[in-house]
């Protein structure tokens, strides 16, 4: 919760008001870098962070930038107030004498509204913190430049101490990206193009009309740099295309790889005990409807193994199958459900036969979306495909299951109906 205490962080004096310089100060009232974006970015910042530690750095920040908000604002006033009663000073902008009475506004000094595009906030804590301190930088320099144009001594004071609190934040925001441990170049979950990425584009050549020359530094030479003529020079010359593409084999850093290979194995076991499975379901079957669904997808079962096989293939892996519990377990679970099931009326063993079968589906699906969205992160286009289609078959044989589960309750509640009427 907040609680405004009448005192202000800095106490503000003004000896001589000017009325075009209050006018600048709304700058960092109302502005894209003024002390209202920067309290809602850091407090918005905090309330989305999940760690607890930074949570609390962004949300003591975002704080103290509405304390000096109120500095700024009344700063502002003081210089404003000739603007209530002074046509002169009325004339230096009518804005803020005729619509808004002499006072201060949520608008910059140019008489733009605020907005919330002023705020930079993406949910990734380092990125966040690295805007964070781009905008400390910003406000700082607005504050050395308003510093410049003021000759009044207690402004000068209010204005220091504000431009320094932006320096302390930098350090603050810098150590807490620090303290997080991520390289300076890891930015988000998944990983540049290796190559392109240290591919520097010569873009500019020549020499320019005011003796601008083509300049090497640690910025396009040295280290990983790779120093690339212009894609554009390589079009018009013919020459051939050195950029590395997004097509170039990504880097499995996190074992994504292997992570792949066993989902895969995992799959083609569960499939193929499923082989053996379906046969049973479909014979216990009491209904020709959900019998020949088995039996499709039985069908359509041994073409998934196909693709798995396709997949290790693709991969340059020997297809091989490991031992998946998961499915022995719904296997062994769906042969007692058919044992008990002959003691039951038609309807209700066969809904307990797609009660089975939809645990199996469902079982399936999940392994599938797992193995596809690998495949994808490691830009196996052909595989992702294939895993596709398989996925695409299990969803729609749920469909299907749900169906004939819906006419077997139809069918089940007749008998009581009938003795009703």
């Amino acid at each position: 919760m907040y609680h405004h205490v009448k005192k202000l962080m800095f106490t503000v004096r003004v000896d001589e008001p000017d009325p075009r310089f209050g006018n600048m100060l709304l700058e960092q009232f109302g502005g894209a870098n003024g002390e209202l974006a920067a309290a809602m970015q850091y407090s918005i910042q905090g309330l989305n962070c999940e760690d607890p530690d930074r949570k609390d750095l962004l949300m003591d920040i975002g704080t103290e930038e509405l304390s000096h908000l109120e500095v700024v604002g009344t700063l502002a006033r003081m210089h404003l107030k000739p603007a209530k009663f002074d046509r002169e000073a009325a004339e230096a902008d009518p804005l803020i004498a005729i619509a808004g009475g002499g006072g201060v506004n949520l608008f910059n000094s140019q008489g733009n509204p605020w907005t919330a595009d002023y705020l930079k906030i993406t949910g990734e804590l380092d990125v966040d913190l690295r805007s964070n301190i781009a905008a400390e930088a910003r406000a700082k320099i607005v504050y050395e430049r308003l510093i410049n144009f003021t000759d009044d001594a207690g402004t000068k004071d209010a204005l220091q101490f504000l431009m320094t609190r932006e320096i302390t934040h930098m350090k603050a925001f810098a150590l807490a990206l620090e303290s997080m441990s991520k390289p300076a170049f890891s930015v988000g979950r998944i990983a540049p193009t290796p190559g392109l990425v240290d591919q520097f584009f010569n873009d500019s050549t020549g020499t320019g009309d005011h003796g601008e020359i083509d300049t090497r530094g640690p910025w396009n030479e040295g280290g990983d740099w790779v120093f690339t003529e212009s894609p554009a020079i390589q079009a018009e010359t013919g020459a051939a295309n050195a950029i590395v593409t997004e097509s170039s084999p990504p880097v499995d850093e996190a074992g994504l790889g292997d992570l792949l290979i066993e989902e895969l194995r995992d799959i083609l076991h569960a499939e193929k005990q499923l082989t053996k499975a379906l046969p049973a379901m479909a014979e216990a079957a009491r209904f020709d409807q959900l019998r020949e669904l088995f039996e499709q997808h039985l069908v359509e079962t041994e073409a998934q193994i196909e693709r798995i096989n396709e997949c290790f293939e693709l991969l340059g892996k020997t297809p091989k199958a490991k031992p998946c519990k998961g499915m022995m377990g719904l296997v062994e679970e769906g042969q007692e459900i058919i044992a008990q099931g002959e003691d039951k009326e038609d309807a209700a063993a066969d809904l307990a036969l797609i009660g089975a079968a939809q645990r199996v589906e469902h079982y399936e699906m999940s392994g599938y979306t797992t193995a596809r969205n690998l495949a994808s992160q490691l830009r196996h286009s052909a595989v992702v495909a294939l895993l596709s289609k398989s996925l695409a078959e299990e969803e729609n044989a749920d469909q299907l299951l749900n169906q004939v589960a819906r006419s077997l309750m139809s069918v089940a509640k007749m008998p009581a109906a009938i003795e009703q009427a």
